[in-house]
């Protein structure tokens, strides 16, 4: 039987092949894709941001986010032009739009979570609410007045979930008995947090934000349904496009729900949904992201760790103290760093100063 010649060529190449996968594996034990439940402890373990910015601290890694940083933004404004990455508001199709909302109803969600269901997916949930807004209104009769008057409105809005584009605080996650920094489960009262709410971002939050458009980097319209985003995928993005994350960044990263909803209808991302693998946590407190937002609700699901429902949004929030957006509008925005093959951008955020709330709906703005 002939035996081929190990030319130089193939000992070069067999060489090259040993050091590609020597170096994938590498990134699969910095980055694990394995983890489980009981991983998850010790995973935190390493990544905590608790106390790092004093045992007072309720803003977490928004104190990434310098006078420095605001004026290295500001500077990525060339044209002026400006892009909103928020919904819509969400309200009834008929009727009145008045009315409690789905969570103030007996019933409704609230407190903790039921259990995961295995895999990490959603626990079995009622239909989502046909609305998550309410306006109530009295228009005026139909005689005009002689005089100026005036019209009013009552709004009123159950942002958590899946509808609404809103900020989560660091009070939106608690987790054996305490929040972030570790404030007691006790902060919780029925007039809301009286830690890490929302008005900890009280001076808004104005840096640069990055966007990662991942079905671009893999050349389709939009992720599947359960597709998970790697911390690989992360770094495929900035090669490809040729920046790097910094500290005090806020990160966007699109999965392309929207384009996908458009031509599939809806998507119950409580259930199913593209989204992060819990192990990009790890690079983005590598990175010292200061914000995380995307057009989801961050994790994939299932999660892929069993019996844990949503595990990226408990590291993020509890663990490093990053806030988060969930749902926002990415569309726009992917179609405006396209045009300018330009992923960088002023990112200017304003949460409502709510004592006591864990969030509030927003409207993020980038600007070029």
């Amino acid at each position: 039987m002939d035996v081929p010649q190990l030319t130089r060529r193939t000992a070069l190449a067999a060489i090259g092949g040993m050091a590609l996968s020597s170096g994938a594996a590498a990134q699969a034990e910095k980055y694990p894709r394995n983890l489980t439940k009981d991983d998850l402890d010790r995973f935190m373990a390493g990544l905590s941001n608790w106390g790092r910015w004093g045992k007072d601290d309720q803003a977490g890694t928004i104190n990434l986010i310098t006078p420095a940083k605001r004026k290295a933004a500001v500077a990525l404004v060339r044209e002026g032009f400006s892009v909103s990455l928020e919904l819509d508001a969400v309200l009834p199709k008929e009727g009145p739009t008045g009315g409690p909302l789905s969570s103030m109803l007996p019933g409704g969600r609230r407190g903790g979570l039921p259990p995961a269901a295995p895999g990490g997916g959603a626990p079995p949930t009622p239909p989502a609410a046909a609305a998550t807004w309410s306006l109530t209104a009295r228009p005026p009769g139909p005689e005009p007045h002689d005089t100026m008057s005036f019209e009013t409105d009552t709004i009123a809005v159950s942002y958590h979930g899946s509808a609404t584009t809103h900020l989560d605080a660091l009070s939106h996650v608690y987790y054996k008995g305490q929040l972030f920094n570790g404030f007691p489960q006790s902060s919780y009262t029925d007039r809301g947090t009286t830690k890490n709410d929302v008005t900890a971002f009280r001076n808004g939050v104005f840096t640069r934000g990055v966007l990662f458009d991942i079905p671009k980097l893999k050349g389709v319209p939009y992720l599947g349904d359960e597709e998970p985003i790697y911390a690989e995928d992360l770094e495929a993005w900035e090669k490809k496009v040729g920046f790097r994350v910094e500290p005090g960044d806020a990160v966007l990263y699109r999965t392309g729900r929207w384009a996908r909803v458009r031509e599939k209808g809806p998507l119950n991302v409580g259930q199913t949904s593209p989204g992060l693998y819990v192990s990009c946590a790890k690079w983005f407190k590598e990175r010292d992201v200061a914000l995380l937002g995307d057009d989801v609700d961050q994790d994939v699901m299932p999660s892929r760790v069993e019996g844990v429902r949503q595990p990226v949004h408990l590291i993020m929030l509890w663990c490093l103290g990053t806030p988060v957006i969930d749902n926002a509008d990415l569309e726009a925005l992917s179609q405006a760093c396209t045009q300018r093959n330009r992923w960088t951008f002023l990112l200017s955020i304003n949460p409502l100063r709510i004592p006591g709330a864990t969030g509030g709906p927003v409207n993020p703005i980038a600007i070029f």
